[in-house]
């Protein structure tokens, strides 16, 4: 069963975090709330589904210092300014760090949910993602030297004659090797395996080395995993970032 998500709210009023609490709970949420930056970062030891509604100006690390530690995580949950300090500069970076969206308080009750709503949505779609890179590249690693290398060449756009000439092989190899690849990586043609090196980001390293007559599986292609990435420049309601304000009452919501 899928674990609901957890609202994260990080901020250094009490009162506008037992106001905004209530809010969140009323309408079904689960909801964590945090007076600062390392409360959040000490406490968070789960991977459960949710976003983080965050304050810009703290004591301590600000909210742009919290939203740079957690770009570090391997799985970083989608962040939500919410600040009384709404100027244009703090809100680009933001934005353009990965923020889902900057609002300024008072906020209007339907414009928070929405921006939730949008949160939730982009962490379930990371969330797909990152299972389907850790699929793939795990059939990656079930493949031999012999077999990545063979994958790096179709890959590439190239024939089974022109992979047996580079790598020094019989061409009825080359299609046992290549049907062996398919198999293991799961995929139903060539256009499929050149989407998932896509996705993988798989660069071949020596091509001209010949194939060696061992089995054993050490793949001659290096990787890198997208899931192990922070996704910063995911869309988002960037429009938000560009207002611009002074400092408002914080507790008021809606």
């Amino acid at each position: 069963m899928q674990q609901a998500p957890i609202i994260h709210v990080v901020d250094d009023e009490e009162l506008f975090l037992v106001a905004i609490s209530r809010l969140l709970r009323a309408v079904g949420y689960e909801v964590r709330t945090y007076s600062n930056a390392g409360d959040f970062l000490l406490a968070r030891s789960d991977h459960a589904p949710g976003c983080v509604l965050l304050d810009l100006r703290m004591p301590g690390p600000s909210g742009l210092d919290l939203q740079r530690a957690l770009a570090m995580q391997i799985e970083p949950l989608p962040i939500i300014f919410l600040s009384g300090y709404g100027d244009v500069s703090s809100a680009v970076r933001a934005i353009k760090a990965g923020a889902v969206d900057f609002l300024t308080k008072p906020v209007k009750r339907e414009v928070l949910l929405k921006a939730i709503e949008q949160a939730l949505v982009r962490d379930s779609e990371i969330r797909i993602l990152r299972a389907q890179l850790s699929r793939w590249r795990k059939c990656h690693e079930t493949l031999t030297q012999c077999e990545a290398k063979i994958f790096a060449e179709v890959v590439a756009g190239r024939m089974n004659k022109e992979i047996a000439v580079e790598l020094g092989m019989a061409e009825r190899t080359v299609k046992a090797h290549r049907a062996k690849v398919m198999e293991k990586m799961r995929a139903a043609s060539v256009a499929e395996l050149v989407h998932i090196a896509d996705q993988l980001q798989l660069h071949r390293v020596a091509r001209s080395d010949p194939c060696p007559s061992s089995n054993g599986a050490s793949p001659a292609i290096a990787m890198t995993d997208r899931s192990k990435e922070p996704m910063a420049n995911s869309p988002g309601t960037q429009e938000s970032g560009k207002k611009a304000g002074t400092a408002l009452p914080s507790i008021q919501l809606f």
